[in-house]
């Protein structure tokens, strides 16, 4: 679903906003006018916006002193501002981007190029309210001035005031983008940077250093170290603000890559064990598309819980490979049309250890193994392979345990039928709190309820 974007127009002119609004007609927007500078100040601060569109010329008050209000403000600062202006000087330019202003458009070109830059400003914007930096300096001044522009810039600033404090803060708040010196006390930039690119939880965070120095020795072994950039002080704020959303861009557009890579292969592999568990099932036929079908009741159920998308795949995928350890499981087992003997049913417990030794082979499928491992264990210990308690058993091996019983008693098997549902219903409740968890039945209870 397309977001609206919330946009003040602020122009002294009429014409000009109807022009405005005309060239932003395609744009899903809600805009708001205002007459005057004032007038737009007051609307501004009463609202949330996605971006201010200001002449210089107002009345009242004027369009950089506006700018600079704006920026002042904790609740418009991080907006961004387009001055769009007949006063295209450089002078006029250079005060309207001092002022605080993200871009600056000639009213000539209000038709040709206003949609484009009002779409890239948003953008932008969006990108640096969701990124956090780490601005890590000895120097409160530099933390100070840093920090308050990128802060106006959109983004999110922590400051540390030395590499041991920085990198406890990046172990707590594990930040977007970290912004170091080198010379400081008690941890120096260059320890700091190799602290990090140390760590497996923090190397993939992007180091960028900032410095006086301009060794070029200096540079090269910092960015050995780990460093992504090295930008020489004094530098001036937008320069850092391109550097910082090019790192961040290039960043996660691999950790994107990298993402859909890993994904695009984990589907690979569900596919292909999911091809085993119909090849499984094809040796039984009176157990075809169980999998299946419990996979559809747990979805369902856990769905119920407000669970998290991965969570909801995760218990998905937990019910389509429950029972794929027995292909380990021995035809004649397997098959066996009347009772077990104890040998034989010892060797199909196994099948929950078999399922998950094969499951542990796989990357990416490591979170499935406890609902693999653990569907036949029961809340008062009973059960198997490790005699797990109550809620000792993992939460969604709780749930597939219920589905799965109840789809095994209300389906054919060769030695019986399978029972009317209001018996399975009967056998469920005898069985709450000792082979089911009771939470779990009433959950199963819920989604029978929504499904029928």
């Amino acid at each position: 679903m397309n977001q609206t974007y919330e946009i003040l127009i602020i122009d002294g002119s009429s014409t000009v906003r109807m022009m405005i609004k005309k060239a932003l007609e395609t744009l899903d927007a809600n805009i708001v006018e205002a007459s005057d500078g004032k007038k737009g100040l007051e609307i501004a601060f009463s609202r949330p916006f996605d971006l201010f569109i200001t002449d210089i010329d107002l009345p009242e008050l004027d369009g950089i002193d506006l700018s600079r209000k704006l920026k002042k403000n904790k609740r418009t600062r991080t907006i961004p501002i387009l001055i769009v202006s007949d006063l295209n000087s450089d002078n006029d330019m250079s005060r309207g981007f001092d002022a605080g202003a993200s871009g600056y458009l000639s009213k000539k070109e209000i038709h040709t190029h206003l949609r484009k830059l009002v779409q890239e400003t948003i953008t932008n914007s969006i990108f640096r309210h969701a990124r956090t930096i780490e601005v890590v300096d000895d120097s409160k001044s530099i933390r100070h001035i840093v920090g308050n522009g990128l802060l106006q810039m959109g983004f999110e600033v922590l400051t540390a005031e030395n590499g041991r404090l920085g990198l406890e803060l990046a172990r707590d708040a594990h930040p977007d983008l970290i912004l170091s010196d080198i010379n400081m006390p008690e941890m120096n930039g260059f320890e700091f940077c190799k602290a990090i690119n140390s760590d497996e939880h923090l190397s993939n965070i992007p180091f960028v250093v900032m410095s006086t120095n301009q060794d070029r020795s200096h540079m090269k072994r910092i960015m050995q170290d780990g460093a992504a950039a090295y930008i020489v002080k004094p530098f001036i704020l937008d320069q850092l603000v391109i550097l910082i959303e090019k790192i961040l861009s290039d960043h996660f557009m691999l950790l994107h890559k990298e993402r859909e890579k890993y994904e695009s292969e984990r589907q690979q592999t569900i596919a292909s064990i999911t091809g085993l568990v119909t090849a499984l099932e094809a040796r039984d036929a009176y157990t075809r598309g169980h999998s299946e079908d419990v996979a559809r009741m747990v979805v369902g159920m856990v769905k119920l819980t407000g669970a998290s998308d991965s969570d909801i795949d995760r218990a998905m995928v937990g019910g389509r490979l429950h029972d794929i350890g027995k292909i380990g499981i021995r035809d004649n087992v397997l098959l066996k049309p009347g009772k077990l003997t104890r040998e034989e049913f010892n060797h199909i417990k196994k099948h929950p250890e078999i399922g998950a030794k094969i499951i542990n082979t796989i990357p990416g499928l490591s979170d499935i193994i406890p609902i693999v491992l653990s569907h036949h264990e029961r809340v008062d210990g009973k059960g198997y392979p490790h005699g797990l308690k109550g809620i000792q058993i993992p939460e969604w091996a709780r749930v597939t345990a219920v589905a799965d019983t109840f789809h095994a008693l209300t389906s054919d098997r060769p030695y019986r039928k399978g029972m009317p549902m209001e018996k399975a219903l009967q056998i469920i409740d005898e069985n709450i709190g000792t082979q089911l968890c009771q939470d779990c039945v009433k959950l199963f209870y819920q989604w029978l309820d929504n499904d029928s």
